[in-house]
């Protein structure tokens, strides 16, 4: 086969798992015109229409579906093989592609891209952090980083952290004012930020002990779903806020926001990095999951 058949039908690959030239053209590192060129040419060549193609959609003809089927394993064949190099070297090489809450994002892979990097020069690590749930097959992703409750069927789970806390915050001249909550039940006198997914729906903050369970419907003038927002309003003196313990943490340490309801907070579920199950593990990926465990202790 010649170079130019396998990267026609690499750029096929690519577009019908996406659906969509542009994302192709990200996984590829090209551009649009060159991916959509490709692939037009595969189809001149073998005398069939792949791709059913309009202004908003991409769709997989009978033809394109029984292609990929007999594609995908092919080349997931063949990255094994060119990752199984990998013990002929030092480090591992190559791109590595990780998607993580934006809200989690800066302390549990924080840490980790300096050593990893250094330790991997070889490596390529491109971080997208997004609190959007995102479907990492369709959008080129190597892995994911989630809460366990929020996986789909289909994934491998490796445990990488332990359980996530979150917090309530105000400032000292916030909680001057008023009086430090006690219970759940006491927030209805207070001011608070409301928490959003980026879709904009919002979600309670929710507590526990001794079994029992409560989710509480705060109120205020402010809803955000950034952390980092959440933590300058709460410094700011105008609201509690409800993030991640450890986003919060250096602030309760030097003593510009003061933690209320500890005893009412509730672990998380584990936090897990996830691939697809039949995907191979590469040496790359293996270097992430290997770092992101050693801090877990």
């Amino acid at each position: 086969m010649r170079t130019t058949d396998l990267s026609e039908l690499a750029a096929f690959d690519a577009v019908a798992r996406h659906r969509s030239f542009r994302r192709a053209s990200e996984e590829r590192g090209v551009t649009a015109s060159a991916i959509s060129h490709a692939v037009s040419n595969l189809e001149a060549r073998v005398g069939i229409r792949l791709l059913n193609r309009t202004t908003r959609s991409v769709s997989l003809t009978d033809a394109g579906a029984m292609l990929l089927s007999q594609l995908s394993p092919a080349f997931g064949d063949i990255g094994s093989a060119l990752d199984a190099l990998n013990q002929f070297r030092d480090t591992p090489f190559g791109k590595v592609r990780i998607n993580a809450p934006n809200s989690i994002a800066p302390f549990v892979l924080g840490p980790i891209i300096g050593p990893l990097i250094a330790a991997n020069p070889s490596l390529e690590l491109e971080i997208v952090a997004t609190d959007r749930l995102v479907d990492i097959v369709e959008e080129g992703f190597d892995a994911g980083i989630r809460l366990g409750e929020s996986l789909r069927d289909g994934m491998t789970a490796v445990k990488i952290k332990p359980r996530l806390k979150f917090a309530v915050v105000g400032s000292p001249d916030y909680l001057a004012e008023r009086s430090v909550p006690k219970t759940p039940a006491d927030l209805t006198n207070h001011v608070c930020v409301r928490n959003m997914y980026p879709s904009g729906v919002g979600y309670p903050w929710s507590f526990g002990r001794n079994g029992e369970e409560i989710d509480v419907e705060v109120k205020g003038p402010v809803a955000l779903h950034d952390h980092e927002l959440m933590i300058e309003t709460a410094l700011a003196g105008v609201a509690l806020v409800y993030v991640w313990e450890d986003r919060a943490r250096p602030y309760v340490e030097t003593g510009r926001l003061i933690a209320c309801l500890d005893d009412w907070i509730v672990p998380e579920d584990w936090l897990y990095l996830y691939y697809p199950t039949r995907r191979y593990i590469s040496a790359g990926l293996r270097a992430v999951i290997d770092a992101l465990r050693a801090t877990s202790s």
